[in-house]
């Protein structure tokens, strides 16, 4: 079996008169990330690292911001995409451990639904990672860091992802 690891990073501005989306689950909050597509800076940072891992660019070349089919697109389409992009060159997911790095809002509460959601035995991002292999494993960690007011997030403007994960061929 081969292994191959992805590494990939993503920020987004928090801005007023936005849903707020995160690893494919809908928080309650005052914002919403700006961005051109639902602007989920988890699932695109997870894109990120499986297009790395597999040597295919980055989320911006498969999907560009400029083309109109991509304008408030939800993220797990583009998931779901990149999926089956890493596919055709023989990889699948290994598994995905991410950290979100935000002041605001508290992600804790938040974390086991994000688990769940991204699990085969969630709705949404779970089928889309595991290909039809699933082998009862948990493959999405998800853990939430605060910055404690240092850089972009001092005033609470943004959000940030970090992801690392091993592709399996």
């Amino acid at each position: 079996m081969k292994i191959r690891v992805g590494f990939g990073f993503d920020v987004h501005q928090l801005v007023e008169g936005r849903e707020l989306w995160l690893g494919g689950v809908r928080l309650e909050h005052s914002k919403g990330l700006l961005g051109h597509s639902d602007a989920d800076v988890l699932l695109h940072t997870v894109c990120d690292a499986l297009l790395g891992a597999a040597n295919m660019r980055d989320i911006g070349y498969h999907f560009p911001d400029t083309a109109g089919e991509f304008k408030n697109i939800d993220s797990k389409i583009l998931l779901k995409k990149t999926v089956e992009l890493i596919a055709t060159k023989g990889y699948r997911v290994g598994n995905i451990d991410a950290t979100i790095c935000a002041e605001r809002p508290k992600l804790k509460a938040h974390i086991p639904l994000m688990q769940n959601d991204g699990s085969r035995h969630g709705n949404r991002c779970g089928r889309y990672l595991d290909q039809g292999n699933y082998d009862g494993e948990t493959r999405f960690y998800r853990t939430g860091r605060r910055h404690f007011r240092l850089c972009y997030c001092v005033d609470r403007e943004g959000l940030t992802k970090q992801i690392t994960n091993p592709l399996k061929q």
